[in-house]
């Protein structure tokens, strides 16, 4: 079995495909800083260090006999970054580039850089194509923006195959739940378990892809071992049908109350992922409505 090396792994996504990766029998190495990511959260078989991305002198050690490397550390929040644009771009793209460094040296064999449909923006033709013409609204899209041209040219000058795969709203078992800063899921789970009203920002009318934790780490995980991949590709993740906050809202039930407008965020996504089920052979199979069903049982659990 191969060695794979999970950045981020101690956090939302990335503890999920380490887990999966251990379950398929691989060797992993999670490198986190905590920051956000939980310790708790890490995969007892794993290799833990606890290196911040920024560091590059102490990463490179990490790499060692490491063949797949998935890049998900990263601050993946529009407020934060719009708050502070450049300790935020320091971990985004500084980061980003010392990965790159850090498996390039090592001769890895493959990068899958994970990336966000912000860089879209809003756009006025659905569903959204990766060839659609970028409208970014906030310093975070533009850091995974930087990164995945960061990926295209360690693709072309280094030879190393970097994949970029386009997250749309993931969310699912091990959110986070108590950040100021939660995705929409985490953050009406928590106002529902204390009998507060569920904050809208806007008129709830905005959309999204809303896509499963499980079927991202599937696509994760296609995209590091399909051969016809050369590197430089930029793949959309997410789910065909998008649902609006309000219709999110309503599935977990109480009360309502609508705040005005975030700076930077945006007004509706829908992914086309054609190109994932051309190239990846991949598409989503959880829907909302039991994604969030199994969300909320998680949720309920971790509460006891």
């Amino acid at each position: 079995m191969a060695k794979y090396l999970v950045t981020g792994g101690a956090g939302f996504i990335g503890s999920n495909l380490v887990d999966k990766l251990i379950e398929k029998g691989h060797e992993v190495v999670v490198i986190d800083n905590l920051s956000t990511g939980k310790k708790e959260n890490i995969n007892p078989s794993a290799k833990f260090y606890q290196f911040d991305i920024c560091d590059i002198d102490k990463i490179y050690g990490a790499f060692d006999g490491v063949k797949f490397v998935f890049h998900l550390a990263a601050i993946p929040s529009v407020p934060m970054s719009i708050q502070d644009p450049v300790g935020t771009s320091e971990i985004n793209i500084l980061g980003t580039i010392n990965v790159l460094r850090a498996a390039q040296v090592a001769g890895c064999k493959r990068v899958i850089f994970a990336s966000s449909s912000a860089v879209y923006g809003d756009q006025k033709e659905f569903p959204i194509k990766e060839s659609a013409v970028l409208n970014f609204k906030s310093p975070y899209a533009l850091h995974k923006l930087v990164g995945e041209q960061y990926a295209r040219l360690f693709t072309d000058i280094y030879k190393l195959p970097v994949i970029c795969l386009r997250y749309f709203n993931v969310y699912g078992p091990r959110i986070d739940i108590n950040s100021d800063y939660s995705l929409v899921i985490g953050k009406f789970l928590k106002l529902h378990a204390q009998n507060m009203p569920l904050t809208i920002f806007g008129d709830g009318n905005q959309t999204r892809s809303f896509c499963y934790v499980d079927d991202v780490i599937e696509a994760n995980i296609k995209a590091s071992e399909n051969d016809k991949l050369v590197g430089g590709e930029v793949i959309n993740i997410g789910h065909e049908k998008s649902f609006s906050i309000n219709s999110l809202a309503e599935l977990i039930g109480g009360k309502i109350q609508y705040l005005p407008e975030r700076l930077g965020d945006i007004l509706h996504t829908q992914a086309d992922i054609s190109l994932a089920k051309e190239l990846l052979n991949w598409e989503p199979k959880i829907c909302l409505r039991d994604g969030v069903e199994k969300t909320k049982q998680w949720f309920l659990k971790n509460e006891e």
